[in-house]
């Protein structure tokens, strides 16, 4: 038996060939098992795609969002978030329902978790402020 290294320049000649032979006869298969209708859905995906993917690549707002989002502070941002809507389902699937009123306010007011989630929202609603007051002063 030969190894590879041993075998002669038209000994690999036949195998190449043979497998583009192997190849050219997957392509004719599965050529001959689509019909019109794939061709024309997998046609108007692939355009639909690029069109998506143009449209993507052209909104300045959502580069600069995927490129924030590549900081490890916003990752971890992200991975909390997503934690936290996890816990809080589970949470609310096995409490009781909230009774409603004042008192039930006041009770959810204080606590601590309730305080640091209105925290939250309330920065991100001031620096969401300066940055549309700064982007609006520039003319954007």
């Amino acid at each position: 038996m030969t190894t590879e290294k041993e075998k002669t320049p038209e000994a690999m000649k036949d195998i190449d060939l043979e497998a583009l032979n192997e190849f050219a006869s997957l392509v004719a298969a599965a050529k001959d098992a689509m019909t019109d209708d794939m061709v024309t859905r997998m046609a108007s995906a692939f355009s639909e795609g690029m069109t998506l993917l143009d449209r993507l690549t052209r909104n300045e707002g959502l580069i600069h969002l995927l490129q924030e989002l590549d900081r490890p502070e916003n990752q971890r941002f992200l991975i909390s978030l997503s934690n936290a809507f996890t816990a809080a389902s589970r949470d609310i699937s096995i409490a009781p329902p909230a009774k409603g009123g004042v008192v039930g306010i006041c009770k959810l007011g204080c606590n601590g978790g309730t305080q640091e989630g209105l925290r939250l929202v309330s920065l991100i609603g001031e620096h969401l402020s300066e940055s549309m007051r700064e982007m609006h002063r520039r003319g954007g």
